[in-house]
């Protein structure tokens, strides 16, 4: 299923191979991507192009001011439209800690996943 290219992903990763292959997995479902390495350049992005932003996958440990659940709780409170989705190798966090409506992939996550996900969501929030 492809996308619109009006649907964009704000890929936040501080590790550039694993930023490089979700947004590679994410362009080739025909979604446009955005890319930051850490939580204080997503903010950046977000304060230029928040209108077009629909989705922020965020790493949860990066280096810099926050860490991606900050930075979730930031996005959340500034720009409730977009939709959160978070992923660590290492936290689990529990659903309430993640603001409303947001969800967790946990890593090590295959493409294929990380496309599902962002579908259901988007497609959860825009209803059938």
């Amino acid at each position: 299923m492809r996308h619109s290219t009006l649907s964009v992903v704000l890929v936040v990763e501080d590790e550039p191979l694993v930023r490089m292959t979700a947004a590679d997995e994410l362009e080739e479902a025909g979604f446009q991507v955005l890319e930051a390495t850490n939580a204080d350049e997503a903010l950046r992005v977000l304060e230029a192009r928040s209108d077009e932003v629909q989705v922020l996958f965020t790493d949860v440990d990066m280096p810099g001011s926050m860490d991606g659940m900050a930075l979730a709780e930031q996005v959340y409170e500034r720009w409730p439209h977009v939709l959160l989705l978070i992923s660590s190798g290492h936290a689990r966090p529990h659903p309430d800690e993640i603001p409303d409506h947001g969800h967790f992939v946990p890593k090590p996550y295959i493409g294929a996943t990380l496309v599902r996900h962002i579908t259901e969501m988007m497609h959860t929030l825009r209803g059938p």
